[in-house]
């Protein structure tokens, strides 16, 4: 169970978060074009990926991309809290920053393939990193634009310098790959994004009437449907463990219009999201 969360966003997408976890705990990473670095602050999590399985312990990270479905990571020490930092590399952010020249990091390397993960033993520069992260958690009107592009700048220049640099040269350089999405891969990676069924349609490469065939044959549902309850869920999430204003969560969770948003979550939880944030966190008080 989530705790505590706070993010901060570098051009309109989530660049740091930090997520407090009591266990019981299991998240499973939604399929997108980017890569995560996980440094586990406390505690300890095990990561798992079909038969891959690794323990993260306190002060040791993990580097993943996110391009392929079946990832996860769950508490493996039911008796502690546990804290996570997570820092996300989105190409398209990595293009803008680097728009002179790409670093030697995010090229390919052919010594290592299909690599989809790399574990970064206990590394002081980068403990110091995750240190000054938490100080912008703590004084989040200090936190610019031009501070966050240098902390990325910083975040892939300490991984370039690790033990560990031929195997995350791999995993950053996939980003710059092309790579051929399922159709559930696609639906997973939209899911809380500012799209419509139409646009969702022409990524899939099908009609509108052939996408929402092939979706109630994979989901058992129709596409709206679907979508929305998800996203709905994901918004009551966040009602409970962030400080967000209601129109933020809406809109990160995928919905345009706040009238919508509201009517919605009343009709799914009986209560306004207001409403719901306060009754859940008085009973926890």
């Amino acid at each position: 169970m989530v705790t505590d969360y706070k993010k901060i966003d570098l051009f309109g997408k989530v660049f740091i978060q930090k997520v407090d976890i009591k266990p019981p705990f299991e998240f499973a990473f939604p399929v997108a074009e980017q890569a995560c670095f996980l440094y586990m602050l406390k505690g300890g999590m095990e990561y798992r990926a079909d038969d891959d399985h690794l323990k993260i312990q306190t002060h040791h990270s993990l580097l993943l991309n996110c391009i392929h479905s079946g990832k996860q990571i769950q508490d493996t020490n039911s008796n502690s809290d546990d804290e996570i930092v997570i820092v996300t590399f989105h190409p398209d952010i990595l293009k803008k920053v680097y728009d002179k020249e790409i670093p030697q990091i995010f090229k390919s390397n052919n010594q290592i393939s299909n690599q989809a993960r790399g574990a970064i033993n206990n590394d002081f520069l980068i403990q110091k990193y995750i240190e000054g992260l938490l100080f912008y958690f703590e004084n989040p009107s200090l936190v610019n634009d031009e501070i966050l592009v240098l902390k990325l700048k910083e975040i892939i220049l300490l991984l370039s310098q690790t033990q560990e640099a031929e195997t995350i040269q791999v995993i950053l350089s996939q980003l710059f790959s092309p790579a051929a999405y399922t159709f559930r891969q696609i639906i997973e990676a939209h899911l809380f994004a500012q799209i419509n069924i139409e646009e969702l349609a022409q990524k899939t490469n099908l009609s509108v009437s052939s996408f929402k065939r092939e979706f109630k044959k994979i989901y058992s549902d129709s596409p709206a449907n679907y979508i929305k309850t998800k996203r709905l869920e994901r918004a009551a999430e966040f009602l409970l463990v962030s400080d967000e204003r209601i129109t933020d969560i809406a809109f990160n969770c995928g919905f345009n219009d706040l009238a919508n948003f509201t009517k919605s979550f009343h009709e799914r939880y009986n209560a306004s999201p207001s409403n719901y944030r306060f009754e859940r966190r008085m009973r926890k008080a």
